[in-house]
């Protein structure tokens, strides 16, 4: 389990950069590799597999209008397609967005705006309902499982004394893609990694977020779900 002192402090020696009707400006030789949704014997999205690895740079640009022929990196294509990357994402905290679902033995807290569309949080019933039935000790470690999954971090597990329940990250990008669904996903930024706006504000430090990169969300910088319609 990480304490937001901690993650806040594993990332702050990279950066991202959001620019204004272009890439992602990456700084400090962050990892970046493919990360894959893993589909388990039931057809249920259950855990995560690494694949390719890309080389470390110290600065690099990826792509945010979903359009270069050398993704993951940005091949100013977006100057060509006329990409407008209006940011339209609250800098409301998580705590100010999400609602609170209360178990006998886990919280959930779930911020719907976040939800990248992984679909984590359908096995066994769902993340909710097994929340609210968290006395089971079954139930309650999935319910964990399924919200330490959750790329975005709208869903977040707490214990009862109050403390967040989040997967242990070193500093890195993943890939998302969707093999289920067919798709590439967005950009999973974790360990607290700085997001920073064109305007130059921070959007909140987290643990887990995802970025567009398909060009299409209502919600940029951050990922809506769209990459899936």
């Amino acid at each position: 389990m990480e304490s937001s002192n901690n993650v806040s402090q594993k990332g702050n020696r990279y950066k991202i950069k959001v620019t204004q009707n272009g890439p992602y400006v990456v700084s400090g030789e962050v990892p970046i590799s493919e990360q894959i949704i893993h589909v388990d014997s039931d057809d249920q999205c259950h855990g995560w597999d690494e694949g390719k690895k890309f080389t470390k740079q110290d600065n690099c640009a990826l792509c945010r209008c979903g359009k270069s022929s050398n993704k993951p990196f940005c091949d100013g294509t977006h100057l060509t397609v006329k990409f407008n990357s209006k940011e339209t994402a609250s800098h409301e905290s998580y705590a100010e967005q999400a609602e609170k679902i209360e178990g006998p033995d886990l919280t959930l807290t779930d911020a719907r705006d976040l939800c990248a569309g992984a679909r984590f949080c359908h096995r066994a019933g769902g993340t909710w309902k097994l929340t609210e039935q968290s006395s089971n000790p079954e139930a309650r470690k999935i319910a964990i499982e399924e919200a330490c999954d959750c790329p975005s971090g709208r869903l977040v597990a707490w214990d009862n004394e109050g403390n967040a329940i989040e997967p242990d990250f070193e500093p890195s990008i993943g890939l998302v893609k969707d093999p289920q669904a067919g798709r590439d996903g967005p950009l999973w930024v974790r360990a607290g990694i700085p997001v920073e706006s064109a305007d130059g504000k921070i959007y909140e430090v987290r643990n887990r977020v995802t970025l567009c990169r398909c060009g299409k969300s209502s919600n940029k910088p951050f990922c809506d779900g769209t990459h899936l319609k």
